[in-house]
C-alpha cells in the first residue's frame, strides 16, 4: 500500500471494514464474557493430554540420553552392555541416524547441519547422543546407564560477544565465524537525524535467555507403517506447521507419507511446544528401526536443560534526540544469541517484530544491524512475546534515559514522540502497517482517574521517608497474526528474487452440519489452553442463530485429513485476527445456504431469511419459521427438496487470507503482521535496601485490542501474560557458567513466580476495531510479556537512579546497582 493510499484509506471505511461493523452490531454471543466451556473438564481432570491417551499394542518407550558437555567430539559409542539388558530392543546412536535422515533445514546458507541425535560432535549440555527404546521407562534409564561414551572435550565460547570476538572458538568450524548472518538496514536518512540532533543518547541492553516452562512436557507416539513407507505421529505440537515439511524433508520422505495428529488438551505452550519436532522425527525414526511404535515422555529435568528457550539478545541503541524531547532517529545493533543450532523457523525472534522497530512511535529514520549468533547454549526458539520483550526493552529503555538527560518527565518524551491520533493505518519507517488505534487517547485513560496522581504521591510520601521507590512506564505495540513473508527480510534483495516472493498468512475453519442440525467445528489451531473453543463456538453460534452449548469444537489436527496451510498453528497471536475470521466466515457460508434453503420451504426470498432463536424464520413474519434441525436436514434427507444449485449436504470450509500481508519490498520495507494492539502499562515498585528485592506497589495496564471476541477470556490472557512478565521482569533466567555448565536445572535455580509473588492487575481496556479483519480483533495474549519486563526496569532505573538494570532485577543484581553505580539527581538516597 503507497502512501497515497495509505491517506485514501483513512479518509473513509472499506467496504471490509463496513461489513466487520455491520457483523458486530448483530452479535448476541460475539463480545460477552462467557465462563470458558474447556474448564470444567481442565479443572476435575478429565482433561485428555498425549499421555493419557491410549497407545497402540505393542507400543515400547523410549529415553534419551543426552550430553554431559557442552562441547565434545564423540571418539566412540558402546552400547554392547545396554544391549545385553533384557528388556530393551534398541541402542539408537546419530551414526543410525544419519543414515536414515536428512539434517534439518535452517534458514541460512551454512554449514549448520543437525539430526534429531548428535553426529561425531556434541555442542551443547543436554544434547541428544543416543536413544534407548525398551518395554519400560524403568528399563530404558538403566540401560542408558551401561551406554560408554568416549568423549573427548573442546574448549567452549558461552559469552555472545565473545563469540563474535576474533580469536572465538568455533562452534561450528565449517562456518568459519559464530555469526551466521548479518543484515543493515536503513529507512529515511538517520544519519543525516543524527548530524542534526541536539544530543545522542546511548544505551546497552541485554535481555535475559529464559522459558516460559509449560506444565505438560513434550509427549510424542510415533508409528512406522511399513507397508506403506509413512510416519503416524501423535504429539502436543503446536505449530507453527511450516515445520511439518521440514521433518517431512528430514525423514526423506513427501509430506503426505508424515500423517501428524495433535491431542485434544495441552498443558500450556508458550511458544515452546514448536521445539517437539526434532523429537517427532526421532520417534518415527526409533519406531522404523524396532519395527514397534514408540512413546517417548520428556521428564522435566529434561525439559529445562534443553527442550528450547527464548534467545537472550544485546541490543546497542542510539537515539538522535532533540532538546524538546523529539526523537529525530534511531541506530539499533541487535546481537541475538540462537545457542549450538539454528533450528527452523529461527532467527523468527530478531526479524518477527522488524516491521514495528519504532513501536507506538512517529520516528522516520532508522539504522538497524540484526546479528546471529551461535554459543554453546541449547537451542533458541519460540517463546511468548516471540521477540517482542527484547525490543521493547531496548527502545523503552531508551526513552526513559533521554528523559532523565534532558531532565524531563518520561511521560512527555513519550507523548512527544507518539504516533499522532488520526494517523492510522500508519505505515511505520520499517513498513508495517498498523491497522488502528489512538495511543494518546489510551494513555490519557490510563493516567486519568487519579491513577498517575496516587502514583506520583506514593512515589513523594516514600523517598520523603528516604525509602527507595520509582515509576516505570512502557507503550509498546503489540502484533497479531504474523506475515510468513517476514522471514525472508533475512535474505537480501537479489536472493529473494531467485526464491520467490514470500508472504501471507493463510487460516482455515470448517463448519459442518449432520443429518440432525448438529453443528461441529474444526479449526486449525490445536488447542493449547487459551479458551479457543469457546470463542468458537460464539463465533459460529451467532451466525446460525444458535446458542454456543449447541456447537462442538474439535482442535484437534490430523494433518492427513484435516485443513491445514504452513501458517496453522497456536502462535503470534494469530486466532482472535486469522482463526476466528476463518470460522466467521464459515458460518457465513453456512448460513447463507440455509437461508437458500429455508427460503424454498417458507416461501419467501432468501434475503428475507434470519436464523434466531433456534429457528430459520422470515424477518417480515417471524411466525413462518421453521426448526433449524428441519430445514439443516433437508440437505442430508431430501435433496429434491433443496432450490436449484444447492448442493447436497452442509460442510464448508472458508479460507482467510488478509491482502495486508505483502511480501517485502525492495527497500526491505515488511508488515510484519496483520493488526496492532496498543499497551500502555505504568507502575510503582520500591526496593528493600536490606533484602535488596523488588516489590511492585501498583501496577496499571491499558489494552486496545480492537474488538474483544470475550471480555473474560481476553482478561485471562492479560493475567497469563503479566504474571510471565514479571517472571522475565524478576526471576527466571537460564544461567551457564565460563565452562558451558549449565546452573538452572531445577526450579530450586530456576525460580518461577508463584500466587504470592504476583502483585495485583488493574486492567483497562479501549477498543479500536481493526478495518483489516471482519471481527475487528486483534491479539492480546502477548502484550504484558513485552510491556512488564521494560515497565518494571524503568521503575528500578528510577528507584535507584542508575543507568544500566540487567533483568532479572534479582537481589543479587540489585545489590550490585547499589553499590556500583551513584545515583543520579532525584533518587531515592536510602542507600
Amino acid at each position: 500500500m503507497t502512501d497515497v493510499q495509505d491517506q485514501a484509506a483513512r479518509k473513509e471505511p472499506s467496504a471490509r471494514e463496513a461489513a466487520g461493523a455491520h457483523a458486530r452490531s448483530g452479535s448476541k454471543h460475539v463480545g460477552k464474557p462467557l465462563r470458558r466451556r474447556e474448564d470444567e473438564a481442565l479443572l476435575t481432570g478429565a482433561g485428555r493430554y498425549a499421555d493419557d491417551l491410549p497407545v497402540p499394542p505393542g507400543t515400547l518407550v523410549a529415553h534419551v540420553l543426552r550430553s554431559p558437555h557442552p562441547h565434545a567430539l564423540i571418539r566412540g559409542i558402546d552400547v554392547a552392555a545396554a544391549l545385553d539388558l533384557p528388556g530393551v530392543s534398541a541402542v539408537i546412536t546419530g551414526e543410525d541416524i544419519a543414515k536414515l535422515s536428512d539434517p534439518f533445514l535452517v534458514a541460512v546458507k551454512e554449514p549448520i547441519p543437525q539430526w534429531s541425535l548428535a553426529v561425531e560432535r556434541v555442542r551443547y549440555v543436554g544434547e541428544p547422543v543416543a536413544l534407548i527404546v525398551a518395554s519400560d521407562r524403568y528399563v530404558a534409564e538403566d540401560a542408558a546407564e551401561l551406554v560408554e561414551i568416549d568423549y573427548e572435550p573442546l574448549p567452549v565460547v558461552i559469552d555472545p560477544l565473545e563469540a563474535v570476538g576474533p580469536d572465538a572458538i568455533l562452534v561450528h568450524e565449517a562456518v568459519g565465524s559464530n555469526e551466521l548472518s548479518r543484515r543493515d538496514f536503513v529507512y529515511g536518512d538517520p544519519d543525516a537525524a543524527f548530524a542534526s540532533a541536539d544530543r545522542i543518547v546511548k544505551l546497552d541492553v541485554e535481555f535475559p535467555r529464559h522459558s516460559y516452562t509449560p506444565m505438560e512436557c513434550f509427549v510424542v507416539v510415533a508409528e512406522y507403517r511399513r507397508a506403506e513407507q509413512s510416519y503416524d505421529v501423535l504429539a502436543n505440537f503446536q505449530g507453527p506447521f511450516s515445520a511439518h515439511p521440514v521433518m517431512a524433508r528430514a525423514l526423506r520422505i513427501p509430506g503426505s507419507k508424515l500423517r501428524l495428529r495433535t491431542p485434544p488438551d495441552s498443558g500450556g505452550s508458550f511458544g515452546i511446544k514448536l521445539s517437539v519436532f526434532p523429537f517427532i522425527v526421532l520417534m518415527g525414526l526409533a519406531a522404523r528401526i524396532v519395527g514397534r511404535p514408540v512413546k517417548w515422555v520428556e521428564d522435566r529435568l529434561e525439559h529445562l536443560l534443553a527442550a528450547s528457550t527464548g534467545p537472550n539478545r544485546i541490543t546497542k541503541v542510539e537515539a538522535a534526540v532533540m532538546n524538546d524531547g523529539r526523537i529525530a532517529g534511531l541506530r539499533l545493533d541487535q546481537l541475538e544469541d540462537y545457542g549450538a543450532y539454528l533450528r527452523a523457523p529461527m532467527p523468527g525472534p530478531l526479524y518477527r517484530m522488524h516491521g514495528a522497530l519504532t513501536g507506538a512511535y512517529d520516528i522516520r529514520n532508522l539504522a538497524v544491524a540484526n546479528r546471529i549468533v551461535l554459543t554453546n547454549k541449547a537451542p533458541a526458539a519460540l517463546n511468548r512475546g516471540f521477540g517482542g520483550p527484547q525490543i521493547y526493552l531496548a527502545l523503552e529503555r531508551i526513552v526513559q534515559r533521554i528523559a532523565v538527560e534532558l531532565g524531563m518527565d518520561p511521560l512527555d518524551v513519550m507523548r512527544r514522540n507518539l504516533i499522532p491520533a488520526g494517523s492510522f493505518p500508519y505505515r511505520t519507517a520499517a513498513g508495517a502497517l498498523y491497522d488502528s488505534g489512538d495511543y494518546p487517547q489510551a494513555i490519557e485513560i490510563a493516567t486519568g482517574d487519579g491513577r498517575l496522581e496516587d502514583l506520583r504521591r506514593r512515589r513523594d510520601e516514600a523517598r520523603a521517608q528516604g525509602r527507595l521507590y520509582g515509576i516505570g512506564y512502557a507503550a509498546v505495540v503489540e502484533p497479531g497474526m504474523s506475515n510468513m513473508g517476514y522471514l525472508s527480510t533475512l535474505l537480501p534483495l537479489a536472493a529473494r528474487e531467485r526464491s520467490g516472493p514470500k508472504n501471507g498468512a493463510v487460516s482455515m475453519a470448517t463448519v459442518n452440519i449432520d443429518p440432525l442440525g448438529a453443528v461441529s467445528v474444526t479449526a486449525d489451531t490445536p488447542a493449547q489452553g487459551q479458551g479457543h473453543i469457546t470463542v468458537l463456538s460464539q463465533i459460529v453460534a451467532d451466525q446460525l442463530g444458535l446458542s454456543p452449548d449447541e456447537i462442538t469444537v474439535n482442535l484437534e489436527i490430523d494433518t492427513q485429513k484435516d485443513q491445514w496451510s504452513i501458517a496453522s498453528g497456536n502462535y503470534s497471536c494469530r486466532f482472535s485476527p486469522g482463526t476466528a475470521v476463518a470460522a466467521h466466515l464459515a458460518a457465513q457460508k453456512i448460513r447463507d445456504k440455509l437461508a437458500r434453503i429455508g427460503a424454498k420451504q417458507l416461501n419467501v426470498l432468501p434475503e428475507d431469511v434470519v436464523l434466531s432463536g433456534g429457528k430459520v424464520r422470515s424477518r417480515s413474519n417471524p411466525d413462518n419459521a421453521l426448526a433449524f434441525g428441519r430445514v439443516a436436514g433437508t440437505a442430508h434427507w431430501s435433496p429434491i427438496m433443496l432450490p436449484e444449485g444447492v448442493e447436497p449436504g452442509l460442510r464448508e470450509t472458508a479460507v482467510w487470507s488478509p491482502p495486508e500481508l505483502e511480501p517485502p519490498t525492495s527497500g526491505d520495507g515488511i508488515n510484519t503482521s496483520l493488526t496492532y494492539g496498543f499497551v500502555f502499562d505504568m507502575c510503582g515498585i520500591e526496593v528493600d535496601p536490606m533484602t535488596f528485592q523488588v516489590r511492585v506497589d501498583r501496577y496499571v495496564s491499558m489494552h486496545d485490542a480492537g474488538a474483544l471476541l470475550n471480555p473474560l477470556i481476553a482478561e485471562g490472557q492479560i493475567h497469563g501474560a503479566f504474571v510471565q512478565g514479571i517472571a522475565t521482569a524478576l526471576y527466571e533466567e537460564f544461567i551457564y557458567d565460563e565452562g558451558g555448565g549449565f546452573q538452572t536445572g531445577t526450579f530450586a535455580d530456576y525460580v518461577i513466580p508463584t500466587v504470592c509473588e504476583v502483585p495485583p492487575l488493574e486492567i483497562i481496556h479501549m477498543e479500536s476495531p481493526s478495518p483489516f479483519t471482519p471481527l475487528g480483533a486483534k491479539g492480546l495474549g502477548e502484550g504484558n510479556c513485552m510491556s512488564v519486563p521494560v515497565c518494571i526496569a524503568n521503575a528500578v532505573a528510577d528507584a535507584l537512579g542508575v543507568t544500566d538494570v540487567r533483568l532479572p532485577a534479582t537481589p543479587r543484581r540489585i545489590h550490585d546497582m547499589l553499590t556500583r553505580d551513584e545515583p543520579e539527581a532525584g533518587a531515592g538516597d536510602a542507600r
